[in-house]
């Protein structure tokens, strides 16, 4: 396919059930703090599913479970398809559900980035017209990305209090875990766009949720130009076991996908079925630094003051001379000094548009 961002397309369509004499049932996982009148929205959906013979089982996600036990409801159901309608958080928590199980996922737009449907190339601007993909297209499986993120110990939060370059507004002391021989100190998490350590997690745990609902993607606009002076670390980067490298940096990033909001192709040689993972230093020097990165990136031409290297691998790890917050996709986690990502080759089925087949160069 042109302009697409995947490859290889699977079984189990609509098209491939028609006739089959039953009714397909599609599970809509959505988050109800999106939406002004939910109800409407429900209703909305109501209507095309009926209108492709398709029941609908309408899940809605709460405060204490984000996604984890609506999407296990809907495959204890029974489901033909599940779609999580909310921010890329929710379609994190319930792609982590179905990663590696037969059941598809189609993907609506319902948050401020919606960055994997942008990423496939999916209308992020028109709920009726995914919800229509999501019944109505091929199967295709898609690359998930494993992440295993290391927790600090108190005195390392501490020692961030202590130092005078380094704001540490965001520091939870909940977050740390002393006795290093608990199970407590590895967490594993599922994601499927980024995960980020440094700039970015700080400008996502920065952007005020009135903000994002009021004028969208822009709002980390606002909170990055906040955060544009923040300290740098020092990192380990150990790429598919070869010998690790050191740098100072300001962010760490690792993708699955490369594109961000307003198209900006931050990892340009990410394709979600792949089977790598992409993953880039930022190190800018000041303000200069940072406007001569953001033309770099812009570009993909080198000038000015900014350093910005790209790498790629199955398996990279990253370790931390510091803690320092940790994001996934646009969800922040808290505070981790090391995490290690590892692909999931093809083990999550997403539905897009009939035709959608090749790379993005149209191999």
């Amino acid at each position: 396919m042109e302009n697409a961002r995947t490859s290889g397309a699977v079984g189990g369509t609509d098209r491939d059930h028609q006739g089959d004499g039953g009714r397909r049932t599609v599970a809509i996982v959505v988050n109800p703090t999106k939406f002004e009148q939910p109800d409407r929205v429900k209703g909305r959906a109501q209507e095309i599913c009926g209108r492709h013979g398709w029941e609908l089982m309408w899940l809605e996600t709460t405060a204490e479970d984000t996604g984890t036990g609506q999407t296990r409801e809907a495959i204890e159901a029974g489901v033909d398809l599940v779609c999580p309608l909310g921010g890329d958080g929710t379609v994190r928590t319930v792609a982590s559900e179905l990663a590696g199980g037969e059941v598809p996922m189609g993907l609506l737009p319902g948050g401020t980035g919606n960055l994997l449907a942008r990423n496939l190339e999916l209308p992020v601007d028109s709920l009726e017209r995914c919800l229509e993909i999501a019944l109505t297209g091929q199967d295709v499986p898609i690359d998930t990305c494993s992440l295993d993120l290391v927790r600090p110990t108190s005195a390392q939060l501490a020692a961030r209090f202590e130092d005078e370059t380094d704001p540490a507004e965001n520091v939870d002391f909940d977050d740390a875990v002393d006795d290093r021989s608990s199970e407590d100190v590895r967490e594993r998490h599922t994601f499927l766009v980024m995960a980020g350590l440094g700039f970015d997690a700080e400008v996502m745990a920065g952007a005020p949720e009135k903000l994002k609902a009021r004028i969208g993607w822009p709002a980390y606009l606002v909170a990055g130009l906040r955060h544009l002076k923040g300290p740098q670390f020092t990192i380990a980067l150990k790429i598919d076991g070869e010998e690790p490298l050191r740098r100072r940096v300001r962010s760490v990033m690792v993708g699955n996908v490369g594109k961000l909001m307003g198209g900006m192709e931050l990892l340009p040689d990410a394709l979600a079925d792949d089977g790598t993972a992409d993953a880039v230093l930022l190190s800018p020097e000041g303000i200069v630094g940072w406007a001569a990165m953001v033309g770099q990136l812009a570009t993909r031409q080198h000038f000015g003051h900014s350093r910005v290297d790209h790498f790629q691998g199955q398996e990279i790890r990253v370790v931390s001379d510091k803690p320092v917050e940790i994001e996934l996709d646009g969800d922040t986690m808290g505070s981790a000094i090391a995490m290690r990502v590892m692909v999931q080759p093809g083990n999550l089925v997403v539905r897009l548009p009939y035709g959608r087949q090749g790379t993005a160069d149209g191999a």
